[in-house]
């Protein structure tokens, strides 16, 4: 069986590092992309199976890249991720179609069960609980 795909967008390498290392500890594929331009211009938007964004990036937001990810795929799961207590850019990423937007730092088994519960997969298997 093939592993799931997820993508994964946020400037700091360090971030992307420690989430690339959470989702393949859980048996996904992790693709990372230090912005929202790098990963639209990846080709791979058709292929993954879930998508995991920074708010906060120079360049296109996060806001940005989830308007523009909703053109070509209405239905992908999205979550937010966010080092700033922002209620209004939380909302409107809600409303935008976004399952879930958790501040940084998260609590990595919180994010492995809000990925396995959108892609079906079996939470607590990948959390190790």
């Amino acid at each position: 069986m093939q592993k799931r795909m997820i993508a994964a967008v946020d400037d700091d390498s360090r971030v992307r590092e420690a989430l690339q290392s959470l989702l393949e500890s859980a048996g996904y594929r992790a693709l990372l992309y230090s912005s929202g331009e790098q990963f639209l211009s990846s080709g791979k938007l058709m292929e993954i199976d879930c998508l995991i964004a920074d708010m906060r990036m120079p360049g296109m937001d996060g806001i940005e890249l989830q308007r523009r990810v909703r053109v070509e795929r209405p239905g992908l799961p999205m979550f937010f991720i966010s080092a700033h207590q922002d209620a209004v850019a939380r909302e409107r990423a809600l409303k935008g179609g976004a399952l879930d937007f958790l501040y940084k730092p998260f609590d990595s088994v919180d994010l492995l069960r809000a990925v396995a519960s959108v892609l079906n997969d079996d939470a607590d298997s990948k959390t190790g609980i």
